[in-house]
């Protein structure tokens, strides 16, 4: 490929990206969307973080690993649990990393 046909992609896929994200501020003013599908639009969010953290807690080399050694997984569970109880996003990923960096330094397993 050459560079003409590399700035050429790139500045198409960018120009497509842009048009995309345009169209969501261009159109609800015209497009009313039925109840249904607004309600079911309320979880995409959790939907796609849960899409995005579950492999990384999971499979963190590439397997899939439900041990105490996953230090990933022990970690995911703490910062749930504090996530439950707290509601507070700040601390719940401080007290994932943290436990997460503790159990990959001083994991026993």
């Amino acid at each position: 490929m050459s560079n003409v046909q590399l700035a050429v992609a790139i500045l198409g896929m960018g120009l497509i990206t842009y048009a995309i994200r345009l169209s969501l501020f261009l159109l609800p003013g015209r497009v009313v969307l039925p109840p249904w599908m607004l309600a079911t639009l309320r979880y995409v969010p959790a939907a796609v973080l849960t899409a995005i953290i579950f492999p990384g807690l999971l499979m963190p080399d590439g397997t899939l690993d439900i041990s105490l050694g996953n230090e990933h997984l022990l970690a995911g569970l703490a910062a749930t649990v504090v996530a439950w109880r707290t509601r507070n996003v700040f601390l719940t990923v401080a007290v994932g990393m943290i436990l997460l960096w503790l159990f990959q330094a001083y994991s026993p397993f």
